[in-house]
């Protein structure tokens, strides 16, 4: 759909799959537009099940890279992509999971540039949520 932004014509997309957790409240998976997507924030939901993963945050954490990387690839975009993660914890101590999540998901590609925030609580009892902003697939 266009949309007019100062004056320049953009197209912006929705972007949807199945093979990740529809939405839970008054968004979308992710919007590309300007050669970027913007995941929404995202937490452990697997998608056959619409349930949480089971297994803590480190568990859950990959369970959330998978999610994006469905949406990422629905959008004809890739891990390799990703220029910025925001992740949300509800327990900045289990920081250490974190990095042996992204270790065991991502591999030998280079990581993204990440921010890290403590939060009070997150949707339906998660431990951990990510938001993403990658390149547009060509």
């Amino acid at each position: 759909m266009p949309v007019r932004e100062s004056g320049i014509i953009m197209d912006r997309k929705i972007i949807h799959t199945y093979s990740a957790p529809g939405a839970v409240g008054t968004y979308n998976q992710a919007v590309q537009a300007h050669g970027f997507i913007y995941t929404s924030g995202q937490v452990g939901l697997v998608p056959a099940t619409g349930e949480l993963i089971d297994g803590g945050t480190k568990a859950e954490a990959i369970q959330v890279l998978k999610n994006i990387r469905a949406i990422l690839e629905a959008a004809g975009s890739s891990l390799s992509d990703i220029m910025k993660l925001t992740v949300y914890i509800v327990d900045i101590s289990e920081f250490s999971q974190i990095n042996e999540a992204f270790q065991e998901f991502f591999g030998n590609i280079d990581f993204p540039a990440r921010s890290t925030v403590e939060v009070s609580a997150l949707p339906i009892g998660a431990r951990i949520e990510i938001d993403c902003v990658a390149l547009a697939g060509e």
